[in-house]
């Protein structure tokens, strides 16, 4: 257990809510049951000064399970650095207001009550915020079940099961108290302690951005599982996780997969969602984002303790004891999309040198039954220049096998999994991880903590790469929605394709439009006002003829509720594969760009869209491109080739229109049609919400 330190408060004043020297628990109670009780409980053994605040108590001359008993905080003037408030909501701005007369630096909130429950509880959160602000204190919470720091063993939490929690290398960060207390106890199974375990509840003043900020600073943490439900500031989470990667790896699970948000005005709007583009920023930012709780487990094990050098890829070699689980491991790595890549002739040499002829001498390397020469395998292949991480697999032999000893040398780029007898296995763990070498107890959870430290690798090179920024430095504002040839102009004036056009504003122009026009024209109503023109009758294709020219015009003319009265005539694309190129504005993370399959393709193909926050650096637009699925990327169903620095180029014109563009609020592309020639924006609509 580390030894309290007497601490200099910085700016920030999380080190006395997270390493207090004194803690007072404000509504403790010595009746089993009560949440008073629970949170006593859990505190008692913190080694630095320990009080419990209860009126009643005091004045009945009562202790409260051992611990120095007084009526009020103020009682304890100069002598607190951190208050935990187990009392019910509506006490909380009072209790707040004695902490602040005794010069409590930091308070933990745990009721519930406040903005989670409505008008009243979000009045009585910023009462309570607005006390602590005018005394200074630094609050987590309200609405949290605390937080955990076995290294000085201070358990500010409801379930007193936290003190056994063990100290470690990985910092956990979560908005549910749930989550933050499930992480511990899942992490503790598989050997590896906690630095830190926190649950933000409501975030009335302490959130993501301050608590990795401290965690960037912490040398007790090595890795950081974030856990996140919503954001109200995106920018201050993604600039968070920046700062905290350049040191720390962070692993991220975004939840509410299906709360879709209504972006609702075009198709742009409707392929994204909080639950995307959250994921896309944080993987952006350069967290490692995962599906589960299992996944964050596996991903913070080997991140904290392996973490190779910046790379767009990294290889992996898989060494195994028995070739079942070898396939295991090289399956679940392709499905992570980690490289497996063949290894030199020189290696192949060494091993042929060193294995039996039966054996599988590339990679994955199969050498039938960990050996005498299994050390001299693994150091070889490590050794390979195509390796940057090594994935090792076998079966607890006794005498056959002694893991240590064949790791040891590859410390740092080596993982590690087995099975056998839990106790032995539970001692290998042990003495690995001093050794800096994670060990997993199946081929799928190792595959996890390979790709996470490969995927780890790839992002912090991506964000090496410089990014756009608004046209000549400044933003500026659109002013209006944009009709389709004013919306395709702009595009255009990016370097974007856009067809052949003409725009009449009466029938006898159309009619020159269509004479001027080669090959079948598409004619379409041009209308700001109107958002979606196929839905109302407003597009007509393969016009050829003055006769079919007017009934097209017909139709658009009988377009309930009328239009303007202008036309938009364009040479028609031939045949092809169409994109969704698009960006919206979200109201976390604001401008964000998006690409999807579109047509017909995006329902047989199911393919999610490619997300990021603008502006973009052109790896990220680059990323996006090699997202979509590698047939379509190829040419499917006979369209060309994807052209990717093409489609890359248009992926960073929207970004850049909505950095310059301060009022835009979404720009739909859609269909980009591609052609042999390149990406041809057929359609545009660019909406503004400017407001004089």
């Amino acid at each position: 257990m580390r030894r309290i330190e007497m601490t200099t408060p910085t700016r920030s004043g999380l080190e006395l809510l997270f390493t207090p020297r004194s803690v007072a628990i404000v509504g403790a109670s010595g009746t089993p049951g009560k949440a008073g009780y629970a949170m006593a409980a859990s505190l008692r053994g913190f080694p630095g000064r320990l009080y419990a605040v209860n009126p009643g108590a005091a004045g009945r001359g009562e202790s409260i399970l051992g611990l120095d008993t007084r009526a009020s905080v103020t009682e304890l003037k100069g002598q607190v650095d951190l208050a935990v408030l187990a009392v019910s909501a509506p006490m909380v701005p009072e209790a707040l207001e004695q902490c602040g007369q005794s010069g409590v630096s930091a308070a933990v909130v745990c009721a519930g009550g406040f903005g989670e429950s409505g008008a009243e509880g979000t009045a009585l959160q910023q009462q309570a915020e607005r006390v602590a602000a005018t005394y200074n204190i630094r609050l987590l919470g309200p609405n949290t079940s605390g937080f955990m720091n076995p290294g000085i063993g201070l358990f500010a939490n409801f379930m007193p099961a936290v003190t056994s929690l063990t100290p470690g290398p990985v910092a956990i960060l979560a908005q549910s108290g749930g989550v933050n207390l499930a992480l511990a106890f899942m992490l503790q199974g598989v050997g590896v302690g906690t630095s830190l375990s926190v649950g933000l509840g409501n975030s009335g003043d302490v959130g993501f951005a301050e608590v990795l900020d401290h965690l960037a600073d912490d040398p007790e943490t090595s890795a950081v599982a974030l856990h996140v439900e919503g954001i109200a500031d995106g920018r201050a989470l993604m600039e968070a996780v920046r700062r905290c990667v350049v040191r720390k790896p962070v692993v991220a699970l975004k939840v509410g997969k299906n709360d879709v948000g209504d972006f609702a005005k075009s198709h742009t709007g409707a392929l994204t969602g909080s639950y995307e583009i959250t994921r896309a920023a944080l993987s952006q930012a350069g967290a490692v984002v995962v599906d589960s709780l299992a996944e964050v487990v596996d991903a913070v094990t080997a991140l904290s303790m392996v973490r190779i050098a910046a790379r767009p890829k990294s290889g992996a070699a898989i060494i195994t004891g028995q070739a079942g689980p070898g396939l295991i491991l090289a399956d679940a790595l392709a499905e992570a999309g980690v490289p497996v890549p063949a290894l030199h002739s020189e290696t192949t040499a060494q091993l042929r040198q060193l294995l039996p002829e039966m054996t599988y001498q590339d990679n994955p390397v199969d050498t039938g039954r960990p050996g005498e020469s299994f050390p001299a395998v693994a150091r070889a292949v490590a050794q390979d220049p195509s390796i940057a991480l090594t994935a090792v697999y076998a079966l607890d032999e006794p005498g056959a096998f002694d893991p240590e000893t064949a790791l040891a040398p590859l410390s740092g780029h080596v993982l590690f999994a087995s099975g056998g007898p839990q106790e032995v296995l539970t001692q290998h763990r042990e003495r690995l991880r001093e050794l800096g070498i994670p060990m997993f107890s199946s081929p799928e959870a190792l595959a996890r903590g390979v790709a996470a430290v490969a995927k780890d690798a790839q992002l912090r090179f991506s964000a090496r790469q410089p990014v756009g920024q608004p046209a000549n430095g400044r933003v500026k504002v659109l002013g209006a929605t944009l009709d389709e040839s004013e919306g395709k102009r702009l595009i255009a004036e990016t370097g974007a394709t856009v067809p052949v056009s003409r725009v009449a504003a009466t029938r006898q122009e159309a009619h020159a439009a269509l004479e001027n026009l080669r090959g079948p024209v598409v004619i379409k109503v041009l209308d700001a006002a109107i958002l979606h023109k196929s839905d109302v009758g407003g597009v007509h294709i393969n016009i050829r003829t003055i006769d079919q020219l007017n009934a097209a015009l017909d139709a658009i003319d009988a377009i309930p509720g009328g239009s303007s009265g202008r036309y938009l005539l364009e040479q028609q694309a031939g045949p092809g594969l169409e994109l969704i190129v698009g960006g919206v504005r979200d109201v976390a993370f604001g401008p964000v760009v998006a690409l999807s399959i579109g047509g017909t393709d995006v329902e047989i193909l199911n393919v999610s869209p490619q997300l990021r926050v603008a502006p973009l650096s052109r790896s990220s637009a680059l990323d996006m491109v090699l997202g979509l699925p590698p047939a379509v990327l190829a040419g499917h169903r006979g369209a060309p080739p994807i052209d990717l620095e093409s489609v890359a180029d248009l992926l960073l014109a929207v970004g850049e229109l909505m950095t310059t563009y301060s009022d835009i609020t979404e720009i739909d592309l859609n269909p980009v049609r591609i052609t042999a020639e390149g990406p041809v924006v057929l359609d545009a609509l660019i909406i503004s919400d400017f407001q004089q």
